[in-house]
């Protein structure tokens, strides 16, 4: 997990928390869909919120554990991929 950290994430509350930029409204919706397309596949379900118009906030953590599991981290890195891949992303 600590290469999570590294990259941006956050442990708050016993969940994963991380604030995505993206270039406008329409790609912030585009990866909250992505995001959710991941998630679907891993039946594994983050809180998303989108602020500012253009920014994605996710939080993950296994509810039914009532913290971080090995699922939420590898949900993770799918998402900062996901994010990397993104030509538009700030930080790309």
């Amino acid at each position: 997990m600590n290469i999570l950290l590294e990259q941006g994430w956050s442990e708050i509350d016993s969940s994963l928390v991380k604030n995505f930029q993206l270039k406008n409204f329409t790609s912030a919706i585009d990866f909250v869909n992505e995001i959710a397309k991941v998630a679907n596949e891993m039946n594994h379900h983050p809180d998303l919120y989108i602020y500012n118009y253009k920014n994605v906030r996710v939080t993950l953590s296994t509810h039914s554990e009532g913290r971080i599991t090995s699922l939420d981290i590898l949900q993770a890195k799918k998402i900062d991929t996901l994010y990397d891949g993104k030509p538009e992303s700030p930080n790309s």
